[in-house]
């Protein structure tokens, strides 16, 4: 008996596809070429609405990884906020609706080689990083809401506090800013 059929046997789940790991790949397709349209339409808004699919794939594989609370996070934040900030500064910058000759710089095979080159970089790094990673199902989901906030203010409270001291900076930034060109303009 080979090695393979002797993991196989040893583990009845080893390499057997499930309903949901068969909709992770199909939805993990359908995230990637919604990413790719993203970058290749030369059309400025086609993109930013590509980019609201990705995104929302993105949300769906969080749901099927059980990580419930990042999924709906990934909705508000990303899908919810920030697309609907790019496409508003789309809209307030005039920029233009249909095919963008400024948005194509000619460079697409330079950066389509670092494209594949950084996804082959990333790719190596998580599958290296889970030959030896075991999850302990002991204990509340990974990704519930009380275990994602205990990991992030236990590991991570630095990080966090500094991100919210550059985004204050950004608003208060911001308020500065506006109220110049408010005096500027009366």
């Amino acid at each position: 008996m080979t090695l393979a059929a002797t993991a196989a046997t040893a583990h009845p789940g080893f390499l057997s596809p499930t309903g949901i790991e068969i909709a992770f790949v199909l939805v993990g397709i359908a995230t990637l070429g919604a990413a790719l349209i993203t970058v290749t339409t030369k059309q400025l808004v086609h993109a930013a609405l590509w980019l609201v699919v990705a995104l929302g794939g993105l949300a769906v594989e969080y749901l099927l990884l059980t990580a419930e609370f990042i999924a709906w996070v990934q909705v508000l934040i990303y899908v919810g906020s920030v697309v609907v900030l790019l496409l508003f500064g789309l809209m307030l910058t005039k920029a233009p609706i249909g095919p963008s000759p400024d948005a194509d710089s000619g460079n697409r095979w330079a950066a389509l080689g670092v494209a594949v080159a950084a996804a082959a970089a990333l790719v190596w790094v998580v599958v290296d990083a889970f030959r030896t990673t075991w999850i302990d199902l002991d204990g509340p989901a990974h990704g519930s809401t009380e275990a994602t906030g205990a990991f992030l203010f236990r590991h991570w409270v630095l990080p966090f506090e500094a991100l919210s001291v550059l985004l204050l900076a950004a608003l208060v930034g911001a308020i500065v800013l506006s109220r110049k060109r408010s005096k500027e303009q009366s």
